[in-house]
């Protein structure tokens, strides 16, 4: 029977000069998807409805989703 290696292979481990990916665990990532499904979710529902008023207050909160997470990745909040 082999025995386990010591050491670790996963990219991140010591030695290694590989980019820590912090998988959305971010606030510009929290804030930007929470955002965009609010959005998504009130253009679907106003599709639905055929409130197109409503549809395109849903586009422009997808907009504003996506500039609030480049204004926090730049202010520091992203992952590096």
């Amino acid at each position: 029977m082999a025995e386990a290696p010591t050491r670790s292979h996963h990219p991140t481990a010591e030695g290694s000069s590989a980019k820590h990916i912090h998988h959305g665990r971010t606030m510009a990532a929290w804030v930007g998807s929470l955002t965009a499904t609010t959005a998504i979710l009130i253009g679907g529902i106003a599709l639905i409805l055929q409130n197109w008023p409503m549809f395109w207050a849903g586009a422009v909160l997808l907009v504003v989703a996506c500039v609030a997470t480049r204004v926090l990745q730049v202010m520091g909040h992203g992952a590096d």
